[in-house]
């Protein structure tokens, strides 16, 4: 059986994500996002899809999809200069964000769920899950006029 053939069948027939799977799915066995409770899904390492394009005033929803505790944490030097910070939990600046984290589990989302912030500025929006960092969990909005 080739590689692809493999990953169809094991992919269609399995509760978690897995690398090479071209349909991710959460730990319950449904699509990350159908579209209509968020835009933006989380596994247990990975936003899904990592790059997400919106528009001035769109507001992005993140939805936590996996059985582990995830953040949104925006880059202080990973977004415009005039755009306002974002991060779940509302905190002000990227290190007070990491510190709450790292603290007291400040910024947690929980399982299912959601998060929201609405993008005023056009530019290139770089996060992270600060819990999962070190897994490589880190997206981008890109928020086109």
């Amino acid at each position: 059986m080739n590689r692809r053939a493999y990953l169809a069948a094991v992919c269609s027939s399995v509760s978690v994500g897995l690398a090479g799977c071209s349909t991710v799915r959460s730990a319950f066995g449904d699509d990350l996002c159908d579209g209509d409770d968020c835009d933006i899904g989380m596994t247990r390492n990975e936003f899904v899809p990592e790059e997400y394009e919106a528009s001035v005033g769109d507001t992005v929803v993140w939805k936590n999809t996996s059985d582990a505790r995830h953040t949104v944490t925006a880059l202080d030097n990973g977004i415009p200069d005039d755009a306002e910070y974002f991060a779940s939990g509302g905190y002000e600046d990227q290190q007070t964000a990491v510190d709450a984290w790292h603290e007291e589990e400040g910024g947690k989302i929980e399982l299912r769920e959601t998060y929201e912030h609405t993008f005023e500025v056009p530019g290139e929006y770089e996060y992270i899950c600060e819990p999962h960092i070190n897994g490589g969990m880190v997206g981008t909005v890109i928020v086109t006029e």
